[in-house]
């Protein structure tokens, strides 16, 4: 765990190292959490696969950022971010609102994407939304700061394990993840205003891998059918879970990102319900 300089702004990093000549996993957190968040996931992977995480500025442990960012500003952070560790190219894993930061990278900066991972994640403003109850619980970063809140909305808001175990959801949020100032969260709602990738997902690159649970408030599943029709070389795959499930049931996703990531040449896109 380091604090790391990049591009004018501070950053708190976590590097697992791995074997020398592995491409390194670079990892986007949801809105509001810290890196933390995806320990479960991180555990499950490969040993000798290095990864990368991050807080984003205002959140977990990076300090906040004196100036609102956007999505569009942001590509350069993270190449500045993998120049700082020596790395020339990255799988990217994006999760949820990391989903949208990794598509944007992916797209300005293709050649430092190698393999693309995009969770429970949707193309921006232009997209199949979630009932107004859910949008508007997301406006506020309290699920984050009031654990018995959380544990009460888990089940409505995340779905999946969330619904039958929200304990589950409560303690992912705060037992291990740490707080940022409530500017953080509202830092990054700002920086998808009016972002879209929709247009230009047949632009995308790599190959790219699309996890979606069949039970995600969130983020509707009707989302990643899309996106799948939409991005050459993708592969999806379909999930019984919530929003929360990279984190819940690390093992079973887990070994289908492993997969994907050591996988020598993209398959044909598959569409994998109910497992």
């Amino acid at each position: 765990m380091r604090i790391l300089s990049v591009g004018g702004r501070s950053l708190r990093v976590s590097v697992r190292e791995g074997t020398p000549g592995w491409p390194p996993l670079l990892l986007c957190n949801g809105i509001g959490v810290s890196l933390e968040l995806l320990q479960p996931f991180v555990d499950v992977l490969d040993p000798r696969r290095p990864v990368i995480r991050f807080d984003m500025p205002g959140v977990g442990g990076s300090p906040a950022a004196v100036m609102p960012y956007h999505l569009v500003t942001l590509p350069s952070l993270l190449a500045g971010l993998l120049d700082e560790l020596g790395y020339q190219e990255a799988d990217v894993l994006g999760i949820s609102w990391g989903g949208a930061l990794a598509q944007q990278f992916a797209l300005s900066r293709p050649d430092r994407v190698r393999r693309l991972v995009l969770v429970s994640t949707a193309p921006g403003v232009i997209m199949v939304p979630a009932s107004p109850s859910i949008l508007l619980r997301m406006l506020s970063p309290r699920r984050h700061r009031d654990p018995d809140y959380a544990a009460r909305i888990a089940g409505e808001l995340y779905g999946g394990s969330a619904r039958e175990d929200p304990i589950v959801a409560r303690d992912l949020l705060h037992a291990t993840t740490r707080l940022g100032p409530a500017w953080g969260y509202y830092y990054q709602l700002l920086a998808t205003a009016g972002w879209t990738s929709l247009p230009f997902l047949p632009r995308l690159r790599p190959p790219t891998l699309i996890l979606a649970g069949d039970d995600d408030p969130i983020i509707p599943v009707a989302n990643a059918r899309i996106m799948h029709r939409l991005i050459p070389r993708s592969n999806l795959h379909i999930y019984r879970g919530g929003h929360l499930e990279l984190a819940a049931d690390a093992e079973r996703l887990g070994a289908i990102v492993e997969t994907f990531l050591d996988a020598d040449t993209t398959t044909e896109a598959t569409i994998t319900d109910g497992s």
